[in-house]
């Protein structure tokens, strides 16, 4: 498993999106999939 080095600043972000007992692990992917669908979306809609 790869280590990631985030700032303070970056971490304080990921503990604010926290919800509940949700781990990082389960948070990062959330966040790579809402990234993944709003970017095929973008590419989608400019198939026009």
């Amino acid at each position: 498993m790869p280590k990631v080095m985030l700032s303070e600043e970056t971490v304080e972000r990921l503990e604010g999106l926290q919800e509940d007992d949700e781990s990082y692990d389960e948070l990062v992917t959330e966040l790579l999939n809402i990234y993944e669908a709003e970017e095929l979306t973008l590419f989608h809609s400019g198939d026009g």
